[in-house]
């Protein structure tokens, strides 16, 4: 284990978060929607949240994604209480996102601003009928994929989620890619695959983010998901910081 690495596992995740470097993050989600949290999470982290989909008492349901024409492969929500490292991402990720969305939602001269602190913004949530948490699992086996999406789930939206990857690549599954696209007005769709380790996290536009065209500032709409699985078995932990109806 290299020197970061072993510091990064000694902290604790709200001083992992607190430690990462906020303004580059900042940089790179408003130039292509996307920002890498390398090593987020540990090994250890990895491997205990992906044992945990084996236990059905965590979740609060299970999709089957064949059922509904999202792809193939399954996912299950997490009830409330979340466990507690799901639940520290989220508090902990909130306040220096909701920084970004603010500025983004300026940007855009959209009215909704987010408070500073997550419990706030959940309260906001459930003042709208959303009151169902958003954190998942998502296991894919070989020949499993997720088609390109977002995740909405009512009028709350926070305008930024995070997935981190909790299986190794090579080792544990071959294939399985984060996609990202991004659609711009009058022009084709830009892709862009993002290669993912074990632990790595990836920040990234739930519905849209600013872009600069030459008509000034403008909506550039944001879909995701994960190419097939070409053999083995992957597991993804995904954040979400809006609840759902």
């Amino acid at each position: 284990m290299s020197a970061i690495a072993a510091r990064s596992a000694a902290a604790s995740l709200p001083e992992r978060i607190a430690q990462l470097p906020w303004p580059q993050l900042a940089t790179e989600l408003d130039a292509t929607g996307t920002a890498l949290l390398p090593g987020l999470l540990s090994a250890n982290e990895c491997a205990a949240l992906a044992a945990s989909y084996a236990c059905a008492a965590l979740f609060r349901s299970r999709i089957v994604m064949a059922q509904h024409g999202f792809g193939r492969g399954e996912y299950q929500y997490f009830a409330y209480p979340l466990p507690f490292l799901v639940a520290e991402l989220r508090t902990a990720l909130y306040p220096p996102l909701a920084r970004i969305a603010n500025r983004w939602h300026e940007t855009l001269q959209l009215e909704t601003r987010f408070p500073a602190e997550h419990a706030a913004f959940l309260e906001r949530c459930r003042r709208a009928g959303q009151t169902r948490p958003t954190p998942l699992l998502l296991r894919y086996a070989g020949g499993d994929y997720n088609c390109l999406h977002q995740d909405l789930y009512g009028d709350e939206l926070f305008p930024l989620q995070l997935t981190v990857l909790l299986s190794a690549p090579q080792a544990d599954f071959r294939g399985g890619e984060f996609v990202v696209t991004e659609q711009r007005p009058r022009a084709q769709s830009r892709v862009e695959v993002v290669p993912l380790e074990r632990g790595d996290a990836l920040v990234f536009a739930a519905r849209y983010r600013p872009g600069q065209g030459i008509r000034g500032v403008h909506r550039l709409n944001m879909r995701h998901g994960v190419s097939r699985v070409r053999g083995g078995e992957r597991f993804t932990l995904g954040i979400v910081f809006h609840d759902a109806l």
